[in-house]
């Protein structure tokens, strides 16, 4: 299985999963703590999904005795919380590294 991308706004919303990884969350609550639309986290937890790395399961209520929709829930499993560290590990090593070959250059000019 090929490594998924780790695009910024996938590297937020695993970070807002790994804040409490053993705790459900609902969409708009992960979509708030990561400061991103719906549009853009349901495609990334649907991904992440498909990879075993999170687990969902509907809410058990009756919506019109609630008067609002029935949420998604959405946790890390044991093993998707491991590869979340060590994906966003290696993503910040690699922010580093560019940020190092940018500034070098620049140090010389000093």
């Amino acid at each position: 299985m090929s490594k998924p991308r780790m695009t910024l706004a996938t590297q937020r919303v695993l970070r807002a999963l790994l804040e409490r990884p053993a705790d459900e969350r609902y969409g708009l609550e992960i979509s708030e703590y990561a400061g991103l639309p719906g549009g853009t986290i349901y495609p990334i937890l649907a991904r992440y999904e498909q990879l075993g790395w999170l687990e969902s399961r509907w809410e058990n209520l009756d919506p019109r005795e609630e008067a609002r929709p029935r949420r998604r829930y959405y946790r890390l499993s044991r093993d998707g919380a491991e590869k979340a560290r060590e994906a966003l590990a290696a993503a910040d090593a690699r922010t580093r590294s560019r940020r190092s070959a940018v500034l070098k250059p620049l140090e010389g000019l000093a």
